[in-house]
This record gives structure tokens, sequence and C-alpha cells, in this order.
């Protein structure tokens, strides 16, 4: 199945985004969760993950401006921005990862559409 992000859109630097990305069953609950962006011309870069018992990571450049959070009851993926930087703009999507732990293999089958963030300055 694949999973679709949401809540991108243009904002001006020292703003904020939510992005939500939509799962369904006990994919939240069984399977570590990502977020990774892609900016033009950039390789694929981590962002944010969520492994099963709720342990969360982030890249160092969003270190202390986003947040990731799940709600299992709504099947729903979260990454709260902000303070966002001209640099955050690229298209953000989510993923699952093939285990419990987000150190086990990408299940890329899982990429859908992506929602694109803009930062102005």
């Amino acid at each position: 199945v694949q999973l679709q992000a949401s809540g991108g859109g243009l904002v001006q630097a020292g703003g904020s985004l939510r992005l939500s990305c939509a799962t369904s069953g006990r994919t939240l609950n069984t399977y570590g969760m990502g977020w990774f962006r892609q900016a033009p011309g950039k390789e694929r870069e981590f962002v944010s993950a969520i492994s099963w018992n709720s342990i969360t990571y982030y890249a160092n450049s969003v270190k202390g401006r986003f947040t990731i959070s799940r709600d299992i009851a709504k099947n729903t993926l979260y990454l709260q921005m902000n303070s966002l930087k001209p640099e955050d703009t690229a298209m953000y999507y989510c993923l699952k990862y093939r285990g419990a732990s987000i150190f086990t293999p990408l299940d890329y089958s899982t990429r859908g559409r992506g929602t694109q963030v803009t930062v102005s300055s």
C-alpha cells in the first residue's frame, strides 16, 4: 500500500507546517516509519523516523525544529515542522520500514505521492 503524504505548502522562513501521512491497519504500531525529503538535483535525505515502540530519530539538520509523532487510532503519521528555513524546501514523503526497527531496510514499495514544502526567505 502506498503512503500518501499531505500538508505541504508555501511558508515564510520561521513559519510552521504539519505534514501527515495516512497509513492503514496496524502499520504504525508494527513497523518503523520515516520521513524523507528530496530537493531538485539532490539525493534523498533522511529527516526523521519513529520505531514501533515510539523511539524517535532526527537528522541533525532538523533536530530541535521538527517533531515526528503518530496517532495510532487515526492511522496517521505526522511531522511537525517549526522554524522552517529555506534549505528545508523539498518534496517530503513517508516510508515504512520492513521491520519494527528503523534499522531494517526501507520498504520502497510504500512510497506514494509526496508533498511539496517550499520555504521562502
